[in-house]
């Protein structure tokens, strides 16, 4: 059976290469720590999950609307505007689906013409480029500095501007590097957009994983941004609902009109119950459970960074936000995939090369603290043993 040549331009996301891998190998009796995959360890909220139990006994087994339903994009559209602190959104302009991935290939299908140019980050969530490619347009990258604590330089971006760019892709907080954009750098971002107009699209899937009193910054605040906008959200995250698949975009309502038709044709829609569910998440009944979350999210990012810094050959930044550190390891001589290799195969640990988030990730790593505080210190623990084993 002869595959369709742009199945060619599709990437795939490591992540969940590597979990297999450190699967087949738990499967042989080896010892592995999980550091590779960016899921909260924590189990949903039990009041999320007895709004779901309620949804199903009171028929919330049905078809809902291509869009969501009514009550849980107006919630959405409220939730927004109560943690951004504005008041710019209405259910029209939200679009719920199974996830946050179908938005982005949703609203970058909907807008992006084969020869457009796409500015992304770099290092950065590897869906990006893989949709841009997969459309036909050249994905353009704009590195993070490690220099700027994985944050962009304006004149960077400036250059990467011409005519034919049709839209940035940002993210912050950001994976892999736990960066944080500031606020002058979306000032900036706005700026161009309304000088070259070009659209902007914004992934704050980790906006509520924040440390050290940082408060996430949305570009949308700027005047002149929300008509040129797309805020890509979901519940996965914040609120440990990984696998309930839930996520939405905030977007122009025309195009909003675009993007249900475009989910009419590939999903019909997100579950109904899960919608009910994701109501209740975003009450101030799940406030407690979250600020649970972030006491032990920054603990474990405190330790982890702490005793990554003990290692010889490794520097960590301690990052401000999401769920991830991306040390620099280039002192221990080794790639970013030997590195990984060499923790996975040799020291029972499983964490992402850098390079698998685009080719400004070399001589960096990923792992994710979203897990407990005895298995970062077993992994540390076996990362110092074998890098002293690896230098005799």
């Amino acid at each position: 059976m002869k595959i369709a040549d742009r199945i060619q331009n599709l990437g795939t996301e490591g992540a969940f290469e590597v979990l297999a891998r450190a699967k087949a190998l738990e499967a042989q009796g080896k010892s592995i720590i999980h550091l590779e995959i960016g899921e909260p360890d924590f189990d949903t909220p039990q009041n999320i999950i007895d709004a779901a139990k309620n949804a199903l006994d009171n028929g919330y087994t049905h078809y809902g609307p291509s869009a969501g339903l009514t009550e849980t994009r107006e919630a959405v559209a409220a939730y927004f505007n109560k943690t951004r602190k504005t008041n710019l959104y209405k259910g029209t302009e939200v679009v719920l689906a199974p996830g946050a991935k179908p938005i982005l290939y949703y609203t970058l299908t909907a807008l992006i013409n084969p020869g457009d140019e796409v500015i992304y980050p770099n290092p950065a969530y590897p869906i990006y480029e893989s949709i841009i490619n997969f459309l036909g347009a050249k994905a353009v990258p704009l590195p993070l500095l490690e220099s700027k604590h994985f944050r962009f330089d304006i004149n960077d971006l400036k250059e990467r501007i011409s005519p034919k760019t049709r839209m940035i892709i940002i993210n912050s907080p950001q994976n892999p590097t736990g960066g944080v954009l500031a606020k002058e750098d979306l000032q900036a971002i706005a700026d161009l957009a309304k000088q070259h107009d070009f659209i902007v699209l914004t992934d704050e899937i980790y906006s509520q994983n924040m440390y050290d009193g940082y408060q996430h910054e949305s570009i949308t605040q700027f005047e002149g941004m929300k008509e040129r906008t797309i805020v890509v959200d979901g519940f996965s995250k914040t609120f440990a609902m990984t696998g309930w698949r839930l996520g939405y975009g905030l977007m122009p309502e025309a195009l909003a009109q675009v993007v249900t038709k475009l989910q009419t044709n590939v999903t019909s829609g997100p579950a109904s119950f899960t919608q009910i569910a994701g109501i209740e998440a975003m009450t101030d009944n799940t406030l407690a459970t979250l600020d649970k979350f972030a006491e032990q999210y920054k603990n474990r990012r405190d330790l982890l960074v702490a005793e990554l810094n003990k290692i010889p050959g490794v520097t960590c930044h301690l990052p401000k936000g999401a769920f991830y550190v991306f040390p620099n390891i280039t002192g221990t001589g080794m790639t970013s995939q030997e590195c990984a290799d060499y923790l996975l195969n040799e020291c029972g640990v499983a964490c992402l090369a850098g390079t698998a988030f685009g080719s400004n990730g070399e001589g960096f790593i990923r792992f994710s603290y979203a897990n407990s505080i005895e298995n970062i210190l077993e992994a540390t623990k076996r990362f110092a043993e074998g890098i002293k084993r690896k230098n005799g």
